[in-house]
């Protein structure tokens, strides 16, 4: 009877039981247990050193380990009561992890019978081999706050159990917390519920809609398939999207997405005074063609490749920005782009994508740069140990940093200008893929077989780099992750974000729309250009950024366009262009704009960086240190607030003789407030403002000192400063 009752109990419990406490399994009962009590956490034991006297694998990745670590010092085969495990977990001796769980509770019960029947390894048993959620979406309306999610754990001899006792839940948002699988809406809004167990992972997509009270769903037209597939998930979310922004506000969105700055007044004037149909995809037309498109998105890929001076030197730097720009304004395919850059050996002053691997000097920093740009996959958690939020194992990192082994440098001179800095470099190299071996497997010593990441195993010969180029271009991954870096810049906010973070615990916020760009970009070839005027002709790309009332509680579904500041070099080149001159930065003898600096700095001493310098670092310009788009800052400060009002940039343009408000000044008033509009805001004023500006031109005793002060303002507003 007792037995009987033993084993219902554990059954509840979700433990695989076998009718007697020998069966009691390390590997699938205890190890959830240690896991759940925190045990094997890297704030824990799981650290790369342990704590204390104990060492436990990371998450529990290694059973056998583990159980030979508890075994040694830990606790005492058959006397649970003696055993440091538990009396530490309890309290009954000082642990400075505190209490993990009390004597009358499932874990100490369970852990206890394990030790009493001897703290057995089992040689051969079941193992997990997969992990199971239901539902694996959900959508739920308000009142309903609460949602049970039911994990199920899949063994090898077909068995099967439920497991939210002992599974750890964790959603990606503050919006919910999460109890044994309960989850339990704070405020409305998604979330992802990563779902772990004996090292499988589940994730589970959750969305809380809040009441919105006289909703009706208005069926808005659609241009082209993105519209469509976001129509759907807005009628799913009870969202009403935004109208469709005015020609004034466009044309500037448009020329600051597609060159990196506004449009001079008259472009914008003459746009917005067009009536002619279909103008807005003309305008998209016509900026893909200019030169500044190449400018701007070359700025764009420098940042993702490393394009700095210090390891490149200035020349290195010069020559693959250069190399860059022309395959942009070719319009290369970006596969092709992409697999020139992975196979270039050779100078790095004539072979320019040779120098992507210039900056990249170890096999292991070139695995992870590689698959993290190109397919959006973070595998450095995996260096160590086992990705704890992915399926990658320290053997997949080792065997794809592997391809990237053997690559060497002939080193032509170095006339670096710090010493200490064994980074700094100055003088031509030459990159050459060779065979000899360094990256030895940390486990082991041993030289790990090449492998793609998921895929095929390599030689060691000359043309590994080749087949793993053609292998990354054609890998479904590849397209998404480009694709979605180009949602990214034109809409604010990648469809999976961060934007090169994929991976089935962050999932795309709209799944259908993703793979139906990828589809669609990998059919047009790749084609940089043919993606973004895809997009741009949405209508979802050109919403208004007003809100109303049924979407202006939603950031993530693009049912209206959310301002964001000017990037640094948008933001330097507009107020520049606006005034009618261009920045200078130090080591180029021109002026030039921000967007067409090929590097970080030119040069580092002895000389000063120019003001044009200080504003673009001031603003968040990247060092161009990590392969991540999340490098570059766009967050505000109260340091930028100080530069642009009361700086030596915008007040030395302002009071330049020959700036664009000398010009101005043979104006009338009425036509001056006009032009003044135009230029800096890329429309006509209001009648307020134009009633204002006018007044305080007819106070002023200083006309040439009232424009400034007008200028200024507008410089400074909101309308400026934001991409609308």
């Amino acid at each position: 009877m007792r037995l009987l009752l033993v084993i219902g109990f554990l059954g509840c419990c979700g433990l695989l039981v076998r009718g007697a406490d020998a069966g009691v399994s390390f590997r699938n009962d205890i190890m959830p247990v240690l896991t759940k009590a925190g045990c094997n956490l890297g704030s824990c034991h799981g650290a790369q050193t342990g704590k204390g006297r104990l060492a436990l694998s990371l998450r529990g990745e290694d059973p056998a380990k583990d159980h030979a670590e508890l075994v040694k010092t830990f606790l005492k085969a058959g006397d649970p009561k003696r055993s440091l495990m538990l009396r530490k977990a309890t309290l009954q001796l000082e642990h400075e992890g505190g209490e993990r769980f009390t004597t009358d509770s499932e874990s100490y019960q369970l852990l206890s019978r394990w030790i009493s029947a001897g703290a057995k390894l089992a040689e051969k048993e079941p193992h997990l081999v997969r992990l199971e959620t239901e539902p694996r979406e959900k959508v739920l309306f308000a009142p309903c706050t609460n949602l049970s999610i039911r994990a199920t754990a899949h063994f090898s001899d077909g068995s099967k159990r439920e497991v939210n006792r002992w599974a750890i839940f964790e959603p990606s948002t503050l919006d919910v917390e999460v109890n044994e699988g309960v989850v339990t809406s704070l405020r409305p809004g998604e979330t992802t519920v990563n779902v772990r167990y004996l090292g499988k992972q589940a994730a589970v997509r959750v969305a809380f809609v809040p009441e919105r009270p006289g909703f009706v769903w208005n069926n808005p037209p659609t241009n082209n398939f993105i519209d469509a597939a976001l129509r759907e998930k807005w009628q799913t979310l009870r969202l009403l999207p935004s109208g469709l922004c005015d020609d004034a506000t466009f044309v500037r969105r448009a020329f600051l997405d597609l060159t990196g700055a506004i449009p001079k007044g008259s472009e914008a004037r003459a746009f917005v005074e067009d009536k002619t149909e279909g103008k807005r995809a003309k305008l998209i037309d016509d900026l893909l063609q200019r030169p500044e498109f190449a400018d701007y998105w070359t700025l764009k890929w420098a940042d993702l490749l490393r394009v700095e001076e210090i390891v490149l030197d200035r020349k290195g730097v010069g020559v693959f920005h250069g190399w860059i720009r022309e395959s942009l304004a070719a319009n290369k395919p970006l596969d092709k782009f992409v697999q020139e850059i992975l196979t270039a050996m050779g100078s790095t002053y004539q072979v320019a994508p040779a120098n992507y691997y210039r900056a990249l000097r170890q096999p292991d920093l070139r695995a992870e740069a590689v698959a993290q740009v190109f397919l959006g996959t973070r595998l450095n958690c995996a260096k160590c140990h086992n990705h704890p939020f992915e399926h990658w194992t320290i053997d997949d990192y080792y065997g794809f940093a592997a391809v990237f082994d053997g690559i060497d440098y002939e080193i032509k001179e170095n006339k670096r200008y710090d010493k200490a800095d064994k980074k700094n470099y100055i003088g031509e190299q030459i990159v050459k893929l060779g065979d000899k071996r360094k990256l030895k497997h940390p486990r082991n010593g041993s030289l790990p077989e090449l492998r793609l990441l998921g895929g095929d195993h390599l030689k060691m010969d000359n043309q590994r780099l080749k087949k793993m180029g053609t292998w990354l271009s054609s890998h479904p991954l590849f397209a998404k992750v480009q694709v979605n870096r180009i949602w990214y810049q034109l809409m604010g906010r990648g469809l999976v974000d961060p934007v090169d973070d994929f991976r089935a615990t962050n999932p795309a916020v709209n799944p259908e729309l993703l793979d139906a760009l990828a589809k669609d970009f990998a059919k047009n070839g790749f084609d940089l250009r043919q993606a973004i005027r895809r997009i741009c002709a949405s209508r979802a790309y050109q919403l208004s950024s007003r809100p109303n009332r049924f979407n202006r509680d939603d950031d993530l579904n693009f049912a209206r366009v959310v301002p964001r500041r000017l990037e640094a070099e948008q933001l330097l080149d507009s107020v520049h262009l606006a005034l009618g001159a261009l920045p200078e930065f130090e080591g180029y003898k021109k002026p030039m704009r921000a967007v067409t600096v090929p590097g970080i700095r030119a040069t580092y001493r002895p000389r000063k960086p120019t003001m044009g310098d200080k504003f673009l670092h001031l603003f968040g310009k990247p060092e161009r240190q990590t392969d991540s788009d999340t490098e570059r800052i766009n967050e505000t400060s109260l340091a930028q607030v100080f530069e642009l009002t009361s700086g030596g940039t915008l007040n030395g343009l302002l009071i330049k003789s020959d700036n664009t408000l000398a010009g101005m000044l043979k104006l009338g008033d009425g036509e001056l407030v006009n032009e003044l509009y135009w230029t800096l805001l890329s429309r006509e004023p209001g009648a307020v403002e134009y009633e204002s500006a006018l007044r305080h031109l007819d106070k002023a005793t200083k006309r040439r000192e009232a424009v400034e002060d007008l200028a200024w303002a507008l410089l400074n507003a909101k309308e400026f400063l934001l991409r609308r």
